[in-house]
């Protein structure tokens, strides 16, 4: 027999080990991938990274320029933005922009474009009003990969970097940036110069698919003298647009030969070295996961993200890049967040891995998905990692209540697709110090899950006395009582 109380028994043995929880990022790292393949090489004439290198370092060397001025506190101070575009923000970004100009020998424009190109490279990254050097500006000079990445990121943005004329809808400008990619396939495949009317012919093409696929059926302006739907430069037709489809060929062409990714000489266009190596990476992903057993490269962004889910780390990264290569970036990111506002707790962490794939061109997306409950904490640490967070310490933006929330949502993913004892190494991860605290917490955090996390916990844990107040909790939490 023994004189212990029940209460104090259960204080006694319900001690969670404070052990520092590691994040996603640092576990990422820890699993060892294996090959399931050699390493492609590139086609033959592709010039080395460092060659590689250094042409991106002379493409982005204005913004690289202005990237450091900025980071240097010249312009320490700026509005969300640019150096020019919002007309109520214009006094103070004329002034910057004029500064910049007059102390880098640059022109406003040159200025103004070349602060776009670092803010899409990932060069100078915002924070509220504040100008600060994202990690690639600080090894650029060193990191020849570092370099590529950025320029690549430029080159996936590059509608951005040049916008479209004013007098076109936005769909129709979205339809021709999808259909873009074709364009640059048919380039890379030619191995030369190619004639912009076989370009127009093809992008002609590929719009009347994308809207076949829509099932949508043309209407607009067909004036006798107009040609006729699938004739090199016929009009766009839908949301009454009657903009030839060469106008934003031109302006697409001329877009990517702005970013260094290609040359437009006497009517052809003709891949750089960098344009040529970026669209080679693209289709080798695309086909490394169309080589894939489930053939994520087609599915929806929820099927994708199942048929990751039991892949290590390091394969499912992979069928991330493949999978968002064949998208655009704006309609990927859209899908993955759909999916994590849905049911299930795993599709939920695994859509924000696949936006850590994304990288600066979701922060947008991912910023304003902070404000929904179900998405906060995962929304807070990837902006976290994104600002330049240690991942260990990642976990410190989140307050008391949104780290137990994120607690409650990844045991429900444990509970619905692992085993018991993952759940019950899973409390190792709680920040309260006791069973009994851990429980409290969780019963007035109102995730929809919550019953049934106690519910499975109170089945995997061995001790009687605990699994005992832990049904007891959910049971409470069930009847709406305290």
């Amino acid at each position: 027999m023994t004189s212990r109380k029940p209460d104090e028994q259960l204080a006694r043995n319900s001690r969670l080990r404070l052990v520092r929880p590691r994040s996603l990022a640092t576990a990422r790292r820890a699993v060892t991938t294996r090959r399931t393949r050699p390493a492609p090489r590139p086609p033959e004439g592709t010039p080395a990274p460092a060659e590689l290198a250094r042409q991106a370092r002379a493409v982005l060397a204005d913004a690289v320029r202005i990237a450091r001025w900025a980071a240097a506190g010249a312009a320490a101070s700026l509005p969300e933005g640019r150096f020019g575009g919002d007309p109520t923000t214009a006094p103070p970004v004329a002034g910057a922009r004029e500064r910049a100009a007059a102390e880098l020998d640059l022109t406003p424009d040159q200025v103004r474009a070349g602060w776009d190109r670092a803010r899409l490279a990932g060069l100078i990254e915002l924070h509220g009003g504040t100008a600060r050097p994202g990690w690639r500006l600080r090894a650029w000079d060193r990191d020849d990969m570092a370099v590529l990445r950025g320029w690549v990121a430029l080159f996936d943005a590059w509608s951005l970097a040049h916008p479209a004329p004013e007098d076109v809808a936005p769909t129709v400008v979205a339809e021709v940036v999808e259909a873009v990619p074709q364009v640059l396939s048919l380039l890379q495949l030619s191995a030369g110069p190619v004639l912009v009317p076989a370009l127009l012919d093809l992008l002609q093409q590929r719009v009347a698919e994308l809207r076949e696929e829509r099932c949508e059926v043309p209407y607009g302006p067909r004036g006798e003298t107009q040609p006729t739907a699938g004739e090199p430069g016929a009009p766009l037709d839908g949301d009454g647009d009657d903009v030839p489809l060469s106008v934003l060929l031109d302006w697409a062409l001329e877009g990517l030969a702005a970013v260094g990714a290609l040359t437009l000489e006497r009517g052809q266009a003709t891949l750089t070295p960098l344009g040529n190596w970026a669209v080679w990476v693209k289709l080798e992903q695309i086909c490394v996961a169309a080589q894939s057993p489930a053939g994520n490269i087609e599915q929806s962004a929820e099927d994708m993200l199942r048929g990751c889910a039991r892949l290590t780390p390091g394969p499912a990264r992979a069928e991330y890049r493949a999978w968002l290569a064949a998208r655009t970036v704006s309609s990927a990111v859209a899908e993955l967040l759909a999916v994590a506002r849905g049911e299930d707790a795993l599709l939920r962490g695994l859509a924000f891995e696949a936006l850590r794939v994304v990288g600066a061109p979701a922060e947008p997306e991912v910023r304003a998905a902070a404000v929904e409950p179900s998405l906060r904490p995962y929304a807070l640490l990837w902006l976290a990692e994104y600002e330049g967070a240690d991942p260990e310490d990642a976990a410190e933006v989140l307050t008391r209540e949104e780290a137990t929330w994120l607690w409650v949502d990844t045991a429900a993913a444990v509970a619905d697709h692992g085993e018991p004892q993952l759940l019950l190494r899973h409390l190792d991860s709680a920040i309260q110090g006791t069973v009994p605290a851990l429980i409290e917490e969780v019963r007035v955090g109102g995730h929809p899950r919550t019953v049934q996390v106690l519910v499975a916990l109170a089945a995997a844990h061995p001790d009687p006395a605990l699994a005992k107040a832990v049904r007891r909790a959910a049971f409470q939490v069930h009847t709406g009582g305290v």
